[in-house]
């Protein structure tokens, strides 16, 4: 269980994958205006996460090797597309507000990334615990930013007025103010890390246990310092 709960923290902070391995940052910015979007991307990211992880995991032996990223983006599109239908019955203004980014998770770089480095090499409950780490950490981003955006952009948290009107930020809802909080967040995280003396080296999910993942590191380091 030790094992398990170090996977879930990886992704929530070591290997956050906005962050630190600074993938799935499209979708972050432009979601990121309103608190609602920010926890309804999350909730629907971390769920094809968790569910394409285990699926791809439990079919890691069957899937041929030479068409697994085809395979690995029909499993994911499965679950992108149930949720945008369970989405668009029952919270329709919420899936109008994400539009094309919630489709767009079918080619999430965190979702393919953790099918092709994780979930194809490990079993079942390391790739849940994988998907839900990773998962947790893209929403904890992603909702602080949010809050922040609206907050002090719009002046407003949950459509609910609480700054009065003429004292916000406006430039917090557009690009330039999206980017500059993103890059704060960054830079905090890492320089937390740095100061519990942790070196800053993402590995997305590698930590030299060729045994563990089936892999041949030793393989790889030769073909890259050719």
């Amino acid at each position: 269980m030790k094992e398990k709960m170090k996977i879930l923290l990886n992704g929530m902070f070591k290997e956050n994958p906005v962050l630190i391995l600074a993938l799935g940052c499209c979708s972050v910015l432009a979601v990121s205006v309103s608190v609602s979007g920010g926890l309804g991307m999350g909730a629907a990211l971390t769920f094809v996460l968790v569910c394409s992880n285990v699926v791809i995991s439990l079919l890691r032996n069957i899937i041929p090797s030479k068409v697994r990223i085809p395979c690995y983006i029909v499993v994911i599109a499965t679950f992108v597309t149930l949720v945008e239908m369970l989405m668009e019955a029952y919270l329709k203004s919420l899936y109008d507000s994400l539009g094309v980014f919630l489709s767009l998770i079918v080619v999430n770089c965190i979702v393919l990334g953790r099918a092709e480095m994780f979930a194809s090499k490990r079993g079942v409950a390391d790739s849940f615990f994988d998907g839900l780490g990773m998962g947790i950490g893209y929403t904890m981003v992603i909702t602080g930013m949010s809050v922040i955006r609206e907050l002090f952009g719009s002046g407003t948290l949950l459509g609910y007025r609480i700054i009065p009107e003429g004292y916000q930020l406006g430039i917090l809802t557009q690009a330039p103010g999206g980017f500059f909080l993103f890059g704060c967040a960054m830079a905090i995280l890492v320089a937390a890390m740095a100061k519990k003396g942790k070196k800053f080296e993402p590995k997305m999910g590698c930590d030299g246990n060729c045994a563990a993942c089936h892999s041949n590191c030793d393989d790889r380091k030769e073909a890259e310092a050719k």
